[in-house]
């Protein structure tokens, strides 16, 4: 059994070195060298090991781009500073300012089901009523309806209910 598995090592061993006096040839032959000029002792011919490897030129210019299954990041600033310059753009004149803060604290932030951020927040708009719901890391939510008056500043907590306890404790 032992002197079964010696051949077959010997076997595996005699391959990969045969595989790695091919690859220093090609790599010799790569550079316009025979392999016995780049290996000093090794006994194959550049004509041996050109007829083995085929050597494949570099291409003239870069592939075409596939299509990815891989997420592409898009250029330019993120979903949630386009959407808030968005509304502060609306504002015109009679800008009001929300600061919007969660409780339990950070929450992801919607406003008329944009995202605008993390809180806590700081948002320029436009009077109006608007749609404000927040999300917490635990799956708790709230949602609350906001009423601004032209240049009105409003400061406003949304408590959101956990959904799931953050400790667990067995009796």
């Amino acid at each position: 059994m032992d002197r079964d598995f010696g051949t077959a090592a010997f076997g595996h061993l005699h391959r990969f070195a045969l595989v790695s006096v091919a690859l220093v040839a090609a790599c010799g032959l790569a550079r316009g060298q025979t392999a016995t000029e780049h290996s000093g002792s090794t006994s194959v011919s550049a004509s041996t090991m050109a007829a083995k490897t085929k050597m494949v030129p570099a291409p003239s210019k870069p592939p075409a781009r596939k299509s990815s299954s891989h997420l592409i990041i898009p250029d330019g600033p993120p979903p949630e500073v386009v959407n808030r310059k968005a509304l502060e753009q609306r504002a015109g004149s009679d800008a009001c300012k929300l600061l919007l803060r969660s409780v339990p604290s950070p929450a992801r932030a919607w406003v008329d089901g944009a995202f605008v951020g993390n809180t806590p927040l700081l948002l320029i708009l436009a009077p109006g009523q608007y749609q404000v719901e927040v999300s917490g890391q635990r799956l708790e939510s709230a949602r609350q309806t906001v009423d601004l008056l032209p240049r009105e500043t409003r400061d406003i907590a949304v408590q959101m209910a956990v959904r799931y306890p953050t400790t667990v404790s067995i009796h």
